[in-house]
């Protein structure tokens, strides 16, 4: 198999895939856990926050954003982000569908 043959995937696999990739950094789940915390946009906060670089952090909302997981404006030198509401109850259902498939076992380890 290549490094990649996402085509023989279906797009629910795809999509919970590229999710769970995206979650798999601790500096990920930091910045969202932070966000949602705050319960409003962020701007400019997550440097003192979360002790990163600012160039890490930016590479890490650049990544949550290309999922959609959040959104952001820029206006002049001031960048402000927040939770993408939709998306995220969207990756909650996909979630919940996933882990709530019935799961049998037949004594088979």
């Amino acid at each position: 198999m290549g490094v990649t043959k996402t085509e023989i995937y279906n797009d629910e696999q795809n999509r919970l895939a590229s999710l769970l990739k995206v979650l798999g950094h601790p500096a990920r789940i930091a910045i969202l856990q932070y966000i949602i915390n705050q319960k409003a946009c962020i701007c400019n906060d997550l440097v003192e926050e979360l002790g990163l670089a600012q160039a890490t952090i930016s590479q890490h909302l650049k990544e949550l954003k290309s999922l959609g997981i959040i959104q952001g404006s820029i206006d002049g030198k001031s960048v402000c982000y927040c939770i993408d509401e939709k998306v995220w109850k969207e990756f909650q259902e996909d979630f919940n569908t996933f882990f709530n498939q019935e799961v049998k076992v037949n004594q088979c380890c």
